[in-house]
C-alpha cells in the first residue's frame, strides 16, 4: 500500500509527493535510466516525444516484471535543460498514478548519449 506523505501541505506539486511510504511489500525493482529510445533504436523529436518515449520505455520495463506505474514509488529524472522543465511535465504527467512517486528532477549538462534530452529511473514495489 502506498500512501503519500506531506508534512508541507501548503507547498503541494501536482506533479509528485514529497515522500511515499509503502507498507506490506514484498518486491522492489529498480529500473536503469530510460531515455527517449524506442525499440528499433530511433529517438524522439524534442523534448515532449522524448518524454513519451522514455515514459513508455518505463511502462514496458515495469510491465516485463508484472508490475505497472501504480508501482512506482520514486522517479529521478534528469533533463539536459532547464526550460525543458514545462514540456517535460506535461508531457509525463498523463502517466503518473495516484498518489504521485516521490520525484527529484536534475538539470544535467549532457546525457550518455548526446542526442538525448530525458532519461527516466524508477523505483517500483509491490
Amino acid at each position: 500500500m502506498f500512501t503519500a506523505l506531506d508534512p508541507f501541505r501548503s507547498v503541494r506539486s501536482p506533479f509528485h509527493s514529497q515522500a511515499i511510504s509503502i507498507t506490506g511489500f514484498s518486491e522492489m525493482t529498480f529500473l536503469a535510466g530510460q531515455g527517449g529510445v524506442r525499440p528499433d533504436g530511433t529517438r524522439g523529436n524534442g523534448i515532449a516525444e522524448q518524454t513519451v518515449i522514455a515514459m513508455e520505455n518505463v511502462v514496458a520495463v515495469l510491465a516485463e516484471g508484472d508490475m505497472s506505474m501504480a508501482n512506482v514509488a520514486k522517479l529521478t529524472i534528469y533533463l539536459t535543460q532547464h526550460d525543458h522543465i514545462p514540456s517535460f511535465v506535461e508531457a509525463a504527467s498523463p502517466f503518473l498514478p495516484d498518489p504521485r512517486p516521490a520525484a527529484t528532477l536534475l538539470i544535467v549538462g549532457a546525457l550518455a548519449d548526446p542526442s538525448l534530452l530525458v532519461q527516466v529511473e524508477a523505483v517500483a514495489a509491490r
